[in-house]
């Protein structure tokens, strides 16, 4: 049978830093059948671009079987240029020296290798329906209490204030 796995995502942040929120709309359709799973999470303080990585690694993480041919839809350039330009490896190569958000590329290049994955730009608030509506998800996953605590960056902020 000929499986396809379309995951879509999209990550917000009100104040950029401030409380954000990702969603995510996974589909799996196998012939005939089709499976859906959706996922929202909050977070009180963090940013646009984490949300938006955090959606995707999330995203690919719920996939538990490996080399799985899978297209993630994002508005995300910061995302899709990453990859399809192959910064991340520059980056990993360089330690990601002067980078942000090292501990999501981390977690993402610890999972982006397991699967066969293509990177598809969407462009934002252009009437993609399941674009829209995992944005919809990630500014109601912001709003949400309790909201999660993005520890990492939250401590990196702490001491960059001390600094």
């Amino acid at each position: 049978m000929n499986k396809k796995i379309h995951i879509y995502t999209d990550g917000s942040s009100k104040g950029n830093p401030g409380p954000g929120g990702y969603g995510i709309f996974i589909e799996t359709i196998i012939g005939s059948s089709y499976k859906r799973k959706i996922i929202s999470e909050g977070f009180r303080y963090t940013t646009n671009n984490r949300m938006e990585l955090l959606a995707v690694i999330v995203g690919l993480e719920k996939i538990e079987k490996k080399k799985q041919n899978i297209v993630v839809f994002t508005d995300s350039k910061y995302i899709v240029n990453t990859v399809q330009k192959k910064w991340i490896y520059k980056w990993e190569n360089n330690n990601f020296l002067k980078k942000k958000n090292i501990d999501l590329w981390k977690r993402f290049l610890n999972i982006v290798h397991k699967q066969n994955i293509v990177f598809q730009w969407v462009k934002s608030h252009n009437n993609h329906y399941i674009n829209d509506y995992c944005d919809r998800l990630s500014v109601e996953a912001s709003r949400k209490n309790p909201l999660q605590i993005d520890y990492v960056y939250e401590n990196q902020k702490k001491m960059n204030q001390v600094e």
